[in-house]
């Protein structure tokens, strides 16, 4: 973890482009979270129409390959995703599960997570004015739900490309995993005002705060916990009390915990003021035990400068 006063970074995730073991060995050693890389499309043949032989991209099973070559290279989690639009959705998603299945039979352990995107416009990009096999919202929402069911181990991630209802709406169909205040074009963090070259246009252009702030008033936690990671709950080992359920009496507190860290550190007065009454909500529901206790016991801590809480 990375601590500059009360700014820490606690778990870092990588998507880079497909490496060989040797080079994941490497990764490895730097105690990266989730390797993430997308096949873009599982149709081989709408791959190489994609992705001519001149590109680097080119080698489909290359890229097919690359989540084994992680896992060989002592990666434990993984992220899966395709880019929707690309060839028939319904292919792509029977090929999704089949990637995760054929996964978990050979390492133990399915994907760690799968994110969502669809083909949005891109500056100089002609394919998404013509978009080959494009996805409806009522489609895209089956498509989350279906994931949802067929792997309810899995975060499922969507990124800002989708507009702030649509993003609200599909918590409800699956969605665990959401990133906020965006921006796509290189070097945008340092340079606010420049939006030139951006990969792909944005539909939420909310801050960190106001998706929070959102999150909030539908009722749901946000979470910033990377309790599991920093306790070497990772690969099969979450795996394993993740399919039967079990790993939630370790979220929900630890959801608190770093929900509480955010509100007090990070947030106005008027989120905090509704994230702590959330919480308050959350706690008092919980029924009454020894754990509970410890639960309220780590929240007030955190009132008086306890952080990195965690089970």
């Amino acid at each position: 973890s990375i601590q500059m006063g009360k700014d820490n970074v606690r778990r870092i995730n990588v998507e880079l482009a497909p490496m060989d073991v040797e080079d994941f060995k490497k990764l490895h050693t730097e105690n990266i979270g989730t390797y993430v890389c997308f096949q873009e499309t599982y149709d081989s043949e709408l791959y190489k129409e994609y992705h001519p032989e001149d590109t680097p991209k080119s080698d489909y099973l290359y890229r097919l390959n690359v989540m084994h070559r992680a896992m060989e290279g002592g990666v434990v989690d993984v992220g899966l995703g395709v880019l929707f639009g690309l060839a028939d959705y319904r292919f792509e998603i029977l090929a999704l599960m089949e990637h995760a299945n054929h996964l978990e039979k050979s390492f133990g352990c399915g994907p760690h997570t799968i994110s969502f995107p669809r083909i949005e416009p891109a500056e100089g990009a002609p394919l998404p004015e013509n978009i080959p096999h494009k996805v409806s919202d009522d489609n895209f929402k089956k498509i989350i739900a279906i994931i949802r069911i067929a792997l309810p181990y899995t975060g499922i991630i969507l990124s800002t490309r989708e507009n702030d209802e649509l993003r609200t709406e599909l918590f409800n169909y699956g969605i665990s995993q959401i990133s906020a205040g965006s921006r796509t074009n290189p070097g945008a963090y340092s340079h606010v005002a420049d939006k030139s070259g951006s990969q792909f246009a944005l539909g939420d252009h909310r801050s960190l705060e106001e998706v929070i702030s959102g999150i909030i008033d539908s009722g749901y936690v946000p979470s910033f916990c990377t309790g599991c990671y920093r306790h070497g709950r990772v690969g099969a080992d979450f795996m394993d009390l993740a399919k039967p359920g079990l790993i939630k009496q370790y979220c929900l507190p630890n959801a608190l915990f770093s929900f509480k860290e955010y509100l007090y550190d990070f947030a106005s007065e008027e989120t905090r003021t509704k994230g702590l009454a959330l919480i308050q909500k959350m706690v008092k529901e919980l029924p009454d035990s020894k754990r509970k206790e410890t639960i309220e016991g780590e929240l007030k801590d955190i009132e008086t400068g306890k952080r990195d809480c965690y089970f």
